[in-house]
């Protein structure tokens, strides 16, 4: 996991943005990505309900899981591809452990391919 405005490295892999708006005051030169997930990120409704509260952290995590059980397919394509190499997930959020990226980071080390939960 890698915060969109901190360098790129060479060691980052696959990029792939899991924001559903692309973050303030980075050009795409900048952020260097190989993909942009909006389809994992979390939806504008539960983005602006958690808006990076700490204390509704855990809700927004179970909310989360809920919404990307919708995504198998895409979640499996990720899973995959970090099996084969590595994949750093990027996010804009301020707090490094408290948003989605952390989430999904959990999500696709806990579960196999076929499986969003």
């Amino acid at each position: 996991m890698k915060r969109a405005y901190e360098p790129v490295g060479e060691d980052d892999g696959y990029r792939v943005l899991i924001d559903r708006i692309w973050p303030r005051g980075v050009s795409k030169e900048r952020a260097r990505l190989d993909e942009w997930a909006r389809e994992l990120a979390p939806s504008t409704e539960l983005r602006q309900w958690f808006s990076h509260d700490p204390a509704r952290f855990e809700e927004f995590r179970r909310r989360y899981i809920e919404e990307l059980a919708a995504e198998g397919d895409k979640l499996d394509e990720l899973r995959l591809r970090a099996r084969s190499g590595k994949v750093t997930l990027v996010y804009g959020a301020r707090d490094h452990e408290h948003n989605d990226a952390v989430v999904l980071a959990e999500l696709l080390m806990r579960t196999s391919p076929g499986s969003a939960a």
